[in-house]
């Protein structure tokens, strides 16, 4: 089934655009398993969660490694949710392909409007001194730099 998921994604098209090379994450557990808690318990949120969990504990203590998510069910917006995402930084899209902010509901978007207010919403691609000024929690400096020593000011002299 591994094959055929990552086959179908590099296949889906729309416009000439396609989804970008990225890693794909499937679920561990057997076939019965998995169709057991997505369709019996109803609970598919809880493969993800514990995914998205996993992936935030390699960055920790650094920061959060999630920006935005995008999903297309309720029980997506939770997972994302459950890993600390801002809702203005979580989207539903539906079946028409509208995007949905979890902050705003009623208000729909379309992945080409989302394109013209990139700059906006998310944090710069190019680095550099006037990107880093815009956003400093994103930049490399406050990003990536080792936490400061605790000094003991009692045996100093």
């Amino acid at each position: 089934m591994a094959d055929l998921t990552k086959w179908y994604l590099q296949w889906v098209s729309e416009g000439g655009c396609s989804l970008p090379k990225g890693p794909i994450l499937l679920s561990p557990s057997s076939l019965f398993s998995a169709l057991h808690r997505e369709v019996i318990e109803k609970k598919p949120e809880v493969f993800k969660v514990a995914c998205l969990s996993d992936i935030q504990q390699l960055f920790l203590p650094h920061g959060q490694p999630f920006y935005a998510a995008f999903g297309n069910r309720p029980n997506d917006v939770f997972a994302y949710r459950q890993v600390g995402l801002l809702e203005s930084h979580i989207f539903t899209v539906n079946p028409w392909g509208e995007l949905i902010q979890e902050l705003m509901k009623n208000h729909k978007s379309t992945y080409e409007r989302l394109g013209e207010v990139v700059e906006l919403l998310f944090p710069p691609v190019a680095r550099g001194p006037s990107t880093d000024l815009a956003n400093p929690e994103c930049s490399n400096f406050c990003y990536w730099r080792e936490p400061l020593p605790t000094v003991d000011f009692d045996t100093l002299d």
